[in-house]
């Protein structure tokens, strides 16, 4: 399969390296770890390649704190209750009470899925030990019934925006990539997906104008998505160009913060004069 023409058929404008690493990970059924900054395509790289395997996507998104109950399974207490309260005898701990959550509900789909890991980073290490038997083994142990293996092929992404420094245990059981921002001719190419009927000029300015915005020291630099926001914007306005006055009535397409904003909005002629 070639791989970069297939992720280009569901909207995903993979590099050459980013498509060799990919056809490995799926091949070899090796979890791929990708790391960037936000809004470079690490999530949508997950999105696009369930698309071209015509497999399920589970997402499981991290957060500080998550544990075993929001990501592996949990046990339908109410029911368990309820039945043993007619049945003394009843077994609580059947696979008819149990709940499966994101990791749990990937490895069992018949055909097999896609798992995305998103933002492993937020999780902390006692999570991302838990994470290890799925990986490497692609099954689950659960005390109260015993090992639940994989039913099908499991392909799993994970991606990280480097906000903390992860494990070499985890690391090891998987491949790697890093993700930039695009080159601008790229990240044309990527907008024309998105909006077939803008005009060159109108792509020129705004990969131009967000890839400045980018080199300053913004806390939420605007990733692919805000460039694809802005572009429908403008032309949803009929625009095929983009000048200062224009984007600071469409600035919330491309920046999210209240700090990036003042910071912005004092210095929106730099963008267009070449000294941004």
């Amino acid at each position: 399969m070639d791989w970069q023409a297939s992720l280009e058929r569901v909207g995903y404008l993979a590099a050459e390296d980013l498509a060799d690493i990919v056809e490995v990970a799926v091949a070899l059924e090796r979890p791929l770890l990708l790391e960037g900054p936000a809004g470079v395509g690490k999530t949508a790289l997950a999105q696009a390649l369930s698309r071209v395997l015509d497999r399920p996507l589970v997402r499981l998104q991290c957060y500080e704190g998550i544990d075993a109950t929001q990501a592996l399974y949990d046990w339908n207490y109410a029911r368990q209750l309820a039945d043993l309260a007619r049945h003394r005898e009843e077994d609580p701990f059947q696979p008819g009470y149990l709940l499966a959550r994101p990791l749990l509900r990937a490895l069992t789909e018949p055909a097999g899925a896609v798992l995305l890991v998103d933002e492993i980073d937020r999780a902390d290490e006692a999570f991302e030990a838990l994470l290890l038997e799925v990986l490497a083994e692609k099954q689950v142990t659960i005390p109260e019934l015993g090992t639940v293996s994989g039913q099908g092929p499991l392909h799993v992404v994970l991606t990280s925006n480097r906000t903390r420094a992860l494990s070499d245990a985890l690391r090891r059981r998987c491949l790697f990539h890093r993700l930039s921002w695009p080159e601008p001719a790229r990240e044309r190419a990527i907008l024309r997906v998105h909006e077939p009927a803008a005009p060159d000029s109108l792509l020129r300015d705004v990969v131009t104008v967000v890839g400045r915005l980018r080199t300053w020291d913004l806390v939420k630099p605007p990733g692919v998505a805000e460039s694809v926001d802005l572009t429908r914007a403008l032309v949803l306005r009929g625009r095929t160009s983009l000048d200062p006055d224009t984007l600071r009535g469409l600035l919330g397409t491309v920046i999210k913060d209240s700090t990036d904003w003042d910071a912005v909005v004092g210095r929106l002629a730099e963008l267009f004069s070449g000294d941004g």
